[in-house]
């Protein structure tokens, strides 16, 4: 008789920093809490759980009723919890000491809060790098959760997978557990009779162990899950089949833990730089994105599968790249991080940091929250809480340094009250300005781009859930989506104060709409600095092809701006310094001038399908180029 097939059931329960009250409440009393009751209820145990650390601090004020029943069937042995970042954090993306902090900090939670010694590890958005494997080592995780792509890219076979592995760095060794991609897909888009037949066949060939583990919004939190999972059955149906399977000795049910200590190694893996097969999508440009989705539909399913190791995309690095804003957040709480280490790490300052590095406002895919301004401002608001605490009692300074890591310098301005970025290289715009008594980022607004789900043709092949019996899957329903028309992009990066020539018989609307081209524009020019510094301001000059630029900040990081221009030739103009700004505030110019104000929107797919977002004001004085000179004042408010 061969032994049943041990079945890991995993579930990962996650909100990020800055999410809002309600939805955090609509997902426990929807999603979160009755998949656990239902299972709890009829027996489907031992379950292995991994709650994020920001919606265990929302729990712990709002319904510590949940945190008791898990900690209860935690005490029982009847459910595992899971180790990761407390604040859900990119792994890969932090250095090396705030990695350990991370883990160390949910560590400590678990056993604070229910007794527990975790040693398994929720690696978040399965994002893995071959150094990690000495940081989990070190922060004493036993094993961690990889996707089966993982090792797919990598050269192993599928057949390979339905056991334990090992892996190492520097010397220091880490268990590995391969998720099974199918089970991803047949749980709970299809009858729960196809995952039976798939367990069967597992065990029939000789296998040991299969492995769920994956996000639970599946399981009510997405479109049309809520209906299939709980309406019309599927949940109920699926325990009473895994019931049977237990009853005829064709699976076990066990933790993760558990499934690593007893199986059989399968040996020796070294996993290169890999996520999941859509995150990796994602992460490429829009260009690739659409010709890697080219090349995937002519080679069809059964050659993709088999070129697994050659057909891939991106790595989550590149959404660093992809994007400007998400590198510029994630380059500050670099800096910050750097910064309250030397400083003795203020336990707030700290506490802030680790916040800010919650993952989701860094990236984006139908999954993601970079197109989201309160996650961004969420982030923004942390490591504004964090530099207030580390620059107390700080006079005016201005540094010269490479901040967002490009190549080419930036001015970091700061004080007691206020931190602002300035971009020579980019015509001396501001790309970051915050005052600490409000803890925004004022130039924290996101660039209008084309998206490679802009313009995808409309593609009539749908994915596992659309066959008869069944339900779409999250990405089933990202293919189907389109659009019928265009959204507006932007020609230039945006930011605060990036300065144009314009045609004055542009119309407001074409403006906002980007349907122009300026006569002439700054916005990639790089301009020659000088800098002064007195107890009282800092004061920029910028000069670069016809344009003198002078910013003058004061200790509250109120700015003032004066221009002086040539523009010869250009009689027929405006000049049109612009300021894309995450709220509206106060603004003087001199000598008076038409102000042109509009919203910035963007059209973002998600798991809802295709919204509009709001995600900053844009104003623009206009003044004659004949003046030759203006001069501007961004006050508070």
């Amino acid at each position: 008789m061969k032994p049943p097939l041990r079945f890991v059931f995993g579930l990962h329960v996650h909100q990020p920093v800055g999410n809002f009250d309600y939805v955090m409440a609509d997902h426990v009393r929807d999603v979160y809490r009755p998949i656990i009751e239902r299972a709890s209820a009829a027996g489907f145990l031992p379950l292995t759980l991994h709650v994020s650390g920001p919606l265990l601090e929302w729990l712990e004020h709002h319904d510590s009723a949940w945190l008791e029943m898990i900690g209860k069937l935690a005490a029982e042995g009847r459910l595992e919890l899971l180790l990761a970042g407390f604040d859900e954090p990119i792994l890969a993306s932090l250095p090396r000491p705030d990695r350990l902090e991370q883990i160390g900090r949910m560590r400590e939670y678990l056993q604070r809060r229910f007794g527990v010694q975790a040693t398994g590890l929720w690696l978040t958005e399965r994002v893995w790098q071959p150094e990690l494997a000495a940081d989990l080592a070190e922060a004493g995780v036993e094993y961690a959760l990889v996707d089966d792509r993982h090792f797919l890219v990598s050269g192993f076979r599928a057949e390979e997978l339905h056991r334990p592995h090992h892996t190492e760095s520097d010397g220091r060794r880490v268990g590995l557990l391969a998720i099974d991609e199918r089970l991803r897909y047949l749980i709970p888009f299809r009858p729960p009779e196809e995952t039976a037949d798939y367990l069967r066949q597992l065990r029939s060939h000789g296998h040991g162990l299969a492995v769920l583990a994956d996000d639970r919004e599946k399981f009510g939190g997405w479109p049309g899950t809520k209906d299939w999972v709980y309406g019309s059955g599927w949940l109920d149906t699926f325990l009473k089949v895994m019931d049977r399977l237990r009853a005829e000795g064709e699976i076990e049910l066990s933790t993760g833990q558990d499934a690593f200590r007893k199986v059989p190694s399968g040996g020796l893996a070294y996993l290169g730089t890999a996520s999941y097969r859509e995150m990796e999508k994602w992460s490429l440009p829009p260009t690739a994105q659409r010709e890697l989705t080219q090349l995937e539909e002519q080679l069809g399913p059964k050659k993709l599968a088999a070129s697994a190791s050659f057909v891939r995309g991106g790595h989550w690095h590149h959404f660093l790249v992809k994007y400007a804003e998400s590198n510029r957040m994630h380059k500050m709480m670099v800096a910050l991080s750097t910064l309250s280490r030397r400083r003795g790490d203020p336990p707030e300052a700290r506490r802030a940091i680790g916040r800010a590095q919650c993952n989701d406002a860094y990236w984006h895919g139908v999954f993601g929250g970079l197109y989201l301004p309160h996650l961004r401002n969420a982030i923004w608001r942390q490591l504004a809480i964090a530099e207030r605490v580390l620059r107390q009692g700080e006079a005016l300074a201005c540094e010269e340094l490479d901040l967002d890591y490009d190549g080419v310098p930036e001015l970091w301005v700061h004080s007691s009250e206020f931190s602002a970025v300035i971009s020579p290289h980019r015509g001396g715009a501001v790309e970051m300005l915050t005052r600490f008594n409000d803890l925004t980022n004022l130039a924290d607004v996101l660039t209008r781009r084309r998206e490679s789900y802009h313009e995808l043709p409309k593609d009539e092949t749908h994915g596992h859930g659309d066959r008869k019996g069944g339900t779409q899957s999250i990405h089933d329903i990202e293919k189907a989506s389109r659009l019928t028309a265009l959204p507006p992009v932007d020609a230039e990066p945006r930011a605060m104060l990036v300065e144009r020539l314009l045609d004055a018989h542009l119309s407001a609307s074409d403006y906002a709409a980007g349907n122009y081209k300026p006569v002439r524009s700054w916005a990639a020019v790089a301009m020659g600095t000088s800098v002064a510094v007195n107890k009282d301001a800092v004061t920029i000059v910028l000069q670069g092809h016809d344009l003198e630029k002078r910013l003058t900040f004061d200790r509250a990081g109120s700015v003032a701006v004066a221009y002086a221009w040539n523009a010869s030739g250009h009689t027929n103009a405006v000049f049109a310094p612009e300021l894309s700004l995450s709220r509206e505030v106060a603004l003087r110019v001199q000598p008076d001038a038409d102000v042109w104000r509009s919203n910035i929107t963007t059209v973002a797919r998600s798991e809802r399908g295709f919204e509009e977002t709001v995600q900053g004001v844009s104003v623009t004085p206009r003044w004659p180029v004949s003046l030759g000179g203006g001069a501007l004042e961004l006050g508070g408010g």
